[in-house]
């Protein structure tokens, strides 16, 4: 049996919900898609120029680590929701909050219709695939060893409620010509089970040697 779909298509309807809540005409389905994907990336770019702004002043947060879970778009007939998932409080004020929104409301004027950001905090960030995985891309990028950032990464996951987590990272390792796929697993990951709760993301890295391509497996505890 090949498992070559992805885990989180894979599972919507069950435990993994749309990103994108909404209903639209077919002529203008499209229209709304590209829409959403541009507020996405424009959200983004945003909140990445705030943190390279600040990555001076606290050395901790790496110039690729842009902290967001996922951004969610709740469509109305005169309102535009959107939510964004935090890992870190810094990473938007309430002025940046409000800023992002005029910005969005100019950019996207021709939608006819009023824009509301809304922000939420993750308990645990470094249970959420994405927000590891950004880590793991800004310690590649500051040249540490690709086995060392997977170890480091798997222990800040202790303390999210995780059953189980799988790293994989592939393409020329440690600078060698010819590429390969390492890994590492601890806990268990039911990929085949449709009721288990499992977190996925695939996350590219340029570095000096060439683009490195993470992915990570999370198997979340239910609560």
């Amino acid at each position: 049996m090949g498992q070559k779909i992805n885990p989180l298509g894979f599972r919507l309807g069950t435990t993994q919900d749309h990103y994108s809540l909404w209903f639209a005409h077919p002529k203008n389905y499209s229209k709304a898609l590209e829409e959403d994907k541009k507020i996405r990336d424009y959200i983004k770019n945003y909140v990445q120029k705030n943190i390279k702004k600040n990555v001076i002043k606290n050395r901790r947060i790496f110039s690729s680590l842009s902290g967001i879970a996922r951004i969610e778009i709740k469509r109305k007939i005169d309102l535009i929701q959107v939510i964004i998932y935090l890992g870190f409080k810094k990473l938007l004020k309430e002025s940046s909050i409000k800023e992002l929104q005029i910005n969005l409301q100019k950019e996207f004027n021709s939608i006819n219709r009023k824009l509301n950001i809304a922000t939420t905090l993750i308990a645990n960030p470094y249970g959420n695939p994405l927000i590891l995985a950004q880590y793991i891309a800004g310690q590649l990028k500051h040249r540490v060893p690709f086995r060392k950032a997977m170890k480091k990464a798997i222990e800040r996951t202790k303390k999210a409620k995780t059953k189980g987590i799988r790293v994989q990272i592939a393409g020329r390792l440690g600078g060698k010509d010819i590429a390969r796929v390492e890994w590492i697993r601890k806990g268990r990951i039911p990929l085949q089970s449709i009721r288990a709760k499992i977190d996925y993301c695939s996350y590219p890295v340029q570095t000096i040697y060439g683009i490195l391509g993470i992915k990570i497996w999370i198997f979340i505890e239910k609560k």
